[in-house]
């Protein structure tokens, strides 16, 4: 995934949800437990496909080109699409002591990726296939690929303060995760040459698609939730981050004091998240296949509207020649370095920036899900009953996005492109996060700072190790 609940996964007040980024961050937590209830965040988008906002809310029947619905024709780009979402199911964090905590995650999640096609590739499958306009020419796709995935994920993290000097503190976290997977497929092709000579009528001289989805695809139930098991198609994943904070003044308590989650000027973060895979048995209709054929009806390779995948692969087996290939695929997961930094301006306004690289995207890994590359940068402001904030984003597509968010007491809500998408004609990609959590500090009578297990501090009369 990229980033999920930006803006808000970098503050102090994040607790579970910070852990998702980065397990680090849960060491020194302010408060003795953080308890979700439920959380969603979903992200999709495209770089050639557009809609009217108006369609959104008056979806007509059939979609017409230029009216209902546009595409970026001429655009000088390769085209992607994307889609990340999660449920944030019933989760717990625990501060074992001031330096360090345990955590429960339990997330459903899903994946995935297309493109790197170039507009023109483009333009002849997504303007009247075939598009006419390209006719006689001679066409190529050197690689290209579409995939998706769900899956369940159960995650059991642990963060400490692993040192501390007299103006800083180090801190380390490591998630495991019990993977089981749901659903997952992917379509790829390489080295294919091919020419439009009529309507009816295309010749394939190379190429090769490489294509599979999990047996369980084949027996899918309706409604969907039936397919959503637990401990099946099982898997091992990880993330681990570590994280510096810098404290020029840790008001004359030095080492002994018990730790303010709040009380840096700045922190830097690094963590590498999704470490792992799944690995599943292919359905027995799949097969890799050769493309060569001088004469293709390009009508006929179509997907069908109702078909099963099953018979949509039967379909192109007897069309094209079968390859031999494994009965088993991998599915890696979406891998990623995040790094972070957050300045802290007066104990209640910040800002930071996170960045999201993704390390399986590229053409060695066409076939599988990825991150999407970011940057975002973020002010905000936040008390322990209310947050605000606003995060600028822009990804490797070069699509730019102002959003916002708010939290008030244990409710979240926000999107990074909804100031974006409101001043848009067209809209391309969107996102929107909402949680439901809950802390210690909000079941404690008289505690307008939120102190939680770290009200010591106010009681404390040890003596300061920073004076001389």
């Amino acid at each position: 995934m990229a980033q999920t609940f930006p803006g808000y996964n970098n503050s102090n007040y994040a607790g579970i949800y910070g852990v998702f980024s980065n397990p680090a961050s849960a060491a020194g937590y302010r408060y003795k437990w953080d308890v979700n209830i439920i959380g969603a965040d979903v992200n999709a988008g495209n770089t050639y496909f557009s809609v009217p906002k108006s369609v959104l809310f008056n979806m007509p029947d059939t979609l017409k080109r230029n009216r209902d619905y546009f595409l970026d024709e001429g655009a000088q780009r390769k085209q992607m699409g994307w889609e990340m979402a999660e449920i944030a199911l019933p989760s717990v964090l625990y501060a074992i002591d001031e330096k360090q905590s345990v955590s429960f995650v339990w997330r459903m999640r899903s994946s995935s990726s297309g493109g790197n096609i170039t507009t023109p590739i483009a333009n002849f499958f997504g303007v009247d296939f075939p598009n006419k306009g390209f006719q006689g020419d001679n066409l190529s796709i050197p690689r290209a690929g579409v995939s998706s995935h769900v899956w369940h994920e159960l995650g059991f993290s642990y963060a400490r303060t692993i040192k501390e000097t007299y103006t800083g503190r180090w801190k380390a976290g490591v998630t495991l995760k019990l993977l089981s997977g749901v659903a997952a497929g992917y379509a790829a092709v390489k080295n294919v040459d091919f020419r439009l000579n009529n309507s009816r009528n295309a010749s394939i001289t190379s190429g090769t698609l490489y294509y599979a989805y999990n047996k369980e695809m084949d027996d899918w139930q309706t409604p969907a939730q039936k397919n959503l098991q637990l401990f099946h198609n099982n898997g091992i994943g990880a993330d681990i981050g570590v994280i510096y904070e810098y404290r020029p003044d840790n008001g004359g308590f030095g080492a002994y004091e018990g730790t303010d989650a709040d009380d840096y000027k700045f922190r830097i973060g690094a963590s590498i998240t999704d470490i792992g895979r799944i690995k599943y048995q292919k359905a027995p209709i799949n097969t890799d296949l050769s493309l060569v054929n001088d004469n293709v009806d390009p009508k006929e390779i179509q997907y069908k509207k109702k078909e099963s995948l099953q018979q949509y692969a039967r379909r192109l087996n007897k069309y094209f020649t079968p390859l031999g290939t494994d009965s088993t695929f991998n599915m890696m997961l979406p891998t990623a370095l995040n790094l972070m930094g957050d300045y802290n301006i007066d104990n209640r306004f910040f800002i930071s920036a996170h960045a999201v690289i993704a390390l399986t995207a590229g053409n060695r890994d066409i076939s599988k899900t990825y991150a999407l590359t970011q940057l975002s940068i973020t002010p905000r402001y936040e008390t322990y009953l209310f947050g605000a904030y606003m995060p600028f984003t822009i990804n490797r597509n070069g699509q730019a996005d102002v959003g916002a968010g708010i939290r008030i007491g244990p409710l979240l809500i926000g999107s990074s492109t909804i100031f974006t998408n409101l001043f848009e004609r067209r809209i391309d990609h969107a996102d929107a996060f909402v949680a439901l959590r809950l802390n210690s500090s909000m079941f404690q009578r008289g505690d307008g700072n939120g102190g939680g297990i770290f009200k010591m501090r106010k009681r404390q009369l040890g003596c300061p190790v920073n004076n001389y």
